[in-house]
């Protein structure tokens, strides 16, 4: 009889190659099988294997429903910068939810709007909480012109409640709502998302996250802030305010729950608080390296699970994906205002950065000069960086088209932070009354960098300047 065996032993001879035996793996559950033929009855291929794969689609069906989850008892809510979670009420045990997609005018940032797509008056749409056990019951309202569906990315459910529209159901015609339902199963950070006509209303932000906790949770599960942030990106023309879908390269406004710096809320921390920040990125096209700054993290999970305490693994840089979410947590060991902010540098900056000619080292003024009497109040920009684009515009020196934002930040307590885009601040104080936004740090004396006077040069042995 042929098996596969006998054909891997007569590749090796044939081909005059070494082929070493594999180990009991997925195939070696049914190697002395015939070819073609099925694992034996009441066996699976898994459960003949030494476990070293395990089902893709993990999880229990039968997974029982248990009391619904509840704040201050079985979970501690999760915190979304300059947004909200979902709220939700109990009926005959189910956990229900309303979703509705709509038009929303939403504010990126002081002086720049857009007329995006979201969910119950948000961009991007309210966190979704609930607890392993939970019977989770979605209603999803469509007041949008267009069809629509909704997908649970990441989360194990029936089949028929995953949202691809047109595989796993119809269309969500303008004006019906859809119900979905399902027990959670298993617990991580995830995202929902339009799964319909998907470049267009993704891009116009029909998207949130999922935070689903763990029914008993562990010593290393227990955190003293737990934050939220969804990456993604945007392309508004200046002096428009519809997002263009259709963009693959060029975004000009990156953002933190649908914010850019100066608009993204700051995180806040009291020294020594056990921190983590879950973060998803439903970019169109970029992922996104968020980098922190006086601190490391751990990468404690990623959207296929925790990862356990041994194989977590410390960075100060986490590369969120498209598509994925990333757990990372830390100590907030160090008092003051820490940047945090993705480390792809045209990721910083905000609109009308995009095709400017390269000035750079480019003496502009006889061009000032000649220009001045037809256009007033013409300034070249760009020949010494961008880092001076944002001061002139706020000291009022330079016009900027209607509904637009400077490419960069916003007045710091020392200087102009020539930061915009996907940037935020991690504010850390040894004593709190509470976690508002505390203002700027104020350094103890000593601590900040300043101009070198003439007497430490000396002493140094540093030679001056110019």
């Amino acid at each position: 009889m042929f098996t596969r065996r006998n054909m891997i032993l007569s590749s090796a001879a044939l081909g005059g190659a070494a082929l070493v035996a594999p180990r009991r793996s997925l195939a070696s559950a049914v190697q002395d099988q015939p070819v073609g033929a099925s694992p034996p009855k009441g066996s699976s291929r898994y459960e003949q294997t030494e476990r070293q794969w395990e089902a893709s689609y993990a999880g229990d069906r039968d997974h029982p429903i248990l009391e619904p989850g509840l704040p201050g008892r079985h979970y501690q809510p999760v915190i979304t910068p300059s947004g909200a979670s979902l709220p939700w009420k109990i009926v005959d045990g189910v956990k229900v939810f309303h979703l509705i997609a709509e038009e929303v005018d939403h504010e990126f940032a002081r002086g720049l709007r857009g007329k995006c797509w979201g969910y119950n008056g948000r961009v991007h749409g309210p966190t979704i909480e609930a607890v392993e056990g939970d019977r989770v019951r979605i209603y999803v309202t469509n007041r949008l012109i267009a069809p629509t569906s909704v997908h649970w990315h990441g989360v194990y459910l029936p089949n028929g409640m995953d949202g691809v529209g047109g595989l796993n159901q119809k269309a969500i015609r303008p004006g019906e709502t859809f119900k979905y339902e399902f027990t959670v199963r298993q617990h991580g950070t995830f995202m929902y998302h339009s799964h319909h006509d998907e470049m267009t209303q993704m891009g116009m932000g029909l998207m949130g996250m999922i935070v689903f906790h763990p029914r008993q949770p562990t010593s290393d599960y227990r955190v003293d802030r737990d934050f939220v942030i969804m990456l993604s990106e945007w392309k508004i023309v200046p002096g428009t305010s519809r997002p263009d879908p259709n963009e693959m390269t060029d975004f000009n406004v990156l953002t933190m729950n649908a914010r850019a710096y100066p608009g993204t809320e700051p995180l806040v921390a009291e020294l020594n608080d056990r921190v983590r920040i879950r973060f998803g990125n439903l970019s169109a096209m970029d992922h996104h390296p968020i980098h922190i700054h006086g601190h490391f993290w751990k990468v404690t999970a990623t959207d296929g699970g925790q990862i356990p305490p041994p194989a977590q693994w410390p960075e100060t840089t986490v590369l969120v994906p498209v598509g994925a979410t990333r757990d990372v947590e830390f100590v907030a060991s160090e008092p003051g205002d820490w940047a945090m902010h993705c480390h792809m540098t045209h990721h910083l900056m905000n609109q009308m950065g995009h095709g400017m000619p390269n000035m750079i080292g480019i003496d502009p003024s006889m061009l000032d000069r000649n220009l001045g009497p037809l256009l007033p109040g013409y300034m070249t920009m760009g020949h010494d960086g961008m880092g001076e684009h944002g001061v002139h515009i706020e000291r009022g020196h330079m016009a900027v088209p209607d509904n637009s934002i400077p490419m960069v930040g916003a007045v710091g307590p020392f200087d102009y932070i020539t930061m915009g885009g996907m940037f935020t601040i991690v504010k850390i104080r040894e004593q709190l009354s509470s976690y508002d936004d505390p203002g700027w740090y104020e350094n103890p004396p000593g601590t900040v960098a300043s101009p070198a006077t003439r007497q430490e040069l000396a002493r140094d042995g540093v030679g001056a300047a110019g």
